[in-house]
């Protein structure tokens, strides 16, 4: 019987471990939802997403974020007048059309006027609180919708004569 000496044995296969490979799994899947989590609204917002987003939140019964596409909105007329018999008060008049392919909530609007010279004498943006006043509104205006909108302001100056909105 020969016996050979430890150090000419092959080296013993070191034990597998299982639970580390695992445990990183783990952690990158947890990271992976975080960043999800995180990133929501942005994915949510972006129209190659969009559908398939729609389809998991579907089965899954998760909230999405409404579909915000500011530029999707088209002004179809709008009109800022000085009533004759109120002094001081602007009416802003405007009607508007979601063309996205998807139902937004209303958009902020952005108006500004400026006097002959192009000179800028006051801008603000409205929220559609603001705007929209008292009342039941529905929450989102489907692909599609008009919507027609009015209310006064206080005018900034007397000299206001060019005006422009903007969507956001």
């Amino acid at each position: 019987m020969t016996a050979t000496p430890g150090f000419l044995q092959p080296p013993a296969a070191p034990p597998r471990r299982h639970g580390e490979w695992w445990a990183l799994g783990l952690l990158a899947l947890l990271l992976g939802g975080q960043l999800l989590w995180l990133r929501w609204d942005a994915l949510a917002a972006d129209a190659r997403l969009r559908p398939a987003l729609e389809a998991i939140c579907g089965l899954l019964r998760c909230p999405l974020p409404a579909w915000r596409e500011p530029g999707a909105f088209s002004m179809l007329a709008r009109d800022v007048i000085a009533p004759p018999d109120r002094p001081g008060v602007l009416r802003v008049q405007a009607s508007f059309r979601n063309d996205a392919r998807w139902a937004q909530p209303w958009p902020a609007l952005v108006l500004t006027l400026a006097d002959a010279n192009g000179r800028i004498l006051g801008s603000r943006r409205f929220l559609p609180r603001e705007y929209l006043g008292p009342g039941p509104h529905p929450a989102l205006l489907q692909p599609g919708q008009a919507s027609q909108i009015a209310f006064d302001l206080i005018e900034p100056a007397p000299s206001v004569v060019a005006f422009d909105f903007r969507f956001e």
